[in-house]
């Protein structure tokens, strides 16, 4: 059990260190972003990729909503 406790905390360690970096990413975009929102040292459309898919997860309607719960559950669940 050892072994699968530590490969659960470098998972949620990786999964913190994502939403840090796409929250980095949004916040970059926001303060430096041009008009068609790209951030000239940073390739990725960060904000435009969230945005899709909140999008996506709203155009599901039902289906997107229970995915959006799923995944609060998952963060909170993680976090705890």
């Amino acid at each position: 059990m050892h072994f699968l406790d530590n490969i659960r905390r470098w998972v949620g360690a990786l999964a913190e260190l994502g939403i840090s970096i796409i929250a980095l990413g949004v916040v970059l975009q926001v303060l430096f972003g041009d008009e068609t929102g790209a951030v000239p040292f940073l390739p990725v459309d960060v904000l435009g990729s969230v945005i899709g898919f909140v999008s996506a997860l709203g155009s599901e309607g039902l289906v997107g909503l229970i995915a959006l719960g799923i995944l609060w559950w998952a963060y909170n669940k993680r976090s705890a």
